[in-house]
């Protein structure tokens, strides 16, 4: 079944975009939420309607995502923690201290998800975290992990 999605749906597609799903999963939930709408020969030019302003909303973000990418790379975060003589630190620093931080630093608020971490920080120095600002806008936060 032809569907055109009324907005964003993970593994799917992107508002706009008019794409083929089984028919249960139309029925049962993407035309309920509305998410979507049974495609036919009348949608297509509201397909291309909703897709030019999709392209024009992404570019004011990606132009966004640029200048907070500029801002975030030059200005290092220094984040102060409790740490043992041995520079372990009692805890660790994670996503949420990073976003903190980087707020209180610039004024830029991230979700935490944007921050990719293998592992939170549990050691005093410095290290290199990336933020994904946007689809295939990633910046480099410096981050520096001193003792309090």
């Amino acid at each position: 079944m032809k569907v055109l999605l009324r907005s964003d749906v993970r593994g799917l597609g992107r508002r706009g975009d008019i794409v083929t799903v089984k028919r249960g999963y139309a029925r049962n939930f993407l035309l309920p939420s509305g998410a979507a709408l049974v495609a036919s020969s009348s949608t297509e030019t509201q397909a291309t309607l909703m897709r030019r302003a999709r392209d024009i909303v992404d570019a004011k973000s990606r132009e966004a995502a640029e200048t907070q990418k500029a801002l975030i790379e030059r200005t290092p975060l220094t984040i102060e923690a409790r740490a043992g003589a041995n520079g372990r630190l009692f805890g660790s620093i994670g996503e949420v201290d990073i976003v903190n931080a980087l707020r209180g630093a610039t004024g830029i608020s991230l979700d935490r998800h944007a921050i990719a971490l293998a592992e939170h920080l549990k050691e005093v120095g410095s290290t290199t975290v990336t933020a994904t600002l946007f689809e295939g806008v990633d910046a480099t936060i410096f981050v520096e992990v001193v003792a309090k």
